[in-house]
């Protein structure tokens, strides 16, 4: 079961933990990603973006990026952990 809290905004370093199993790995991913500093605590402009959009908002834009459809045209599957286009 996903925990609720984890889909929120500001959950990008815990959500990703609780996916890989380990925080350490997790700032290894995000750190290799860009999206933290090499002091692992520290997030890039590029991390606070995505640490502020909540886990809906980062699967709808790498659908958007992947398929240069306007994120809106997606909804987001919790279980799943990703966005499908909606039937426009």
């Amino acid at each position: 079961m996903i925990q609720p809290q984890l889909l929120d905004k500001g959950q990008l370093i815990n959500r990703l933990a609780s996916q890989v199993g380990d925080k350490a790995k997790a700032i290894a991913i995000l750190q290799k990603r860009g999206h933290l500093a090499a002091d692992g605590k520290t997030l890039t402009p590029e991390g606070q973006r995505r640490n502020s959009m909540t886990a809906a908002e980062r699967a709808m834009d790498r659908a958007s990026k992947r398929t240069g459809k306007p994120a809106n045209h997606f909804y987001y599957d919790q279980f799943k952990n990703n966005a499908k286009l909606l039937n426009k």
